[in-house]
């Protein structure tokens, strides 16, 4: 589990508790994909845009399934860091 400070578009910062659950990248931007206990729902933050990160001891049980992600077959690729 993260804590993080979040600014929006129009630049006003929020603190989320969320469940980081994967990344996704565009030419543009990269984003976390977590569950967000503030919001109760899945949501995708550009990574641009975390202003601060902390993490909590409560560890992460969710798990992302591709059908929550709204991005047509074929767009998505997994990375591996290995």
């Amino acid at each position: 589990m993260l804590r993080l400070r979040y600014a929006d578009r129009a630049g006003a910062v929020s603190a989320r508790d969320v469940e980081p659950l994967a990344y996704l990248g565009n030419p543009t931007h990269w984003y976390l994909v977590a569950w967000c206990r503030l919001r109760d729902g899945l949501r995708c933050f550009r990574t641009d845009r975390i202003v601060s990160v902390r993490p909590l001891a409560e560890p992460v049980t969710r798990e992302l399934r591709p059908e929550e992600l709204d991005i047509p077959a074929g767009r998505v690729r997994p990375l591996s860091l290995v």
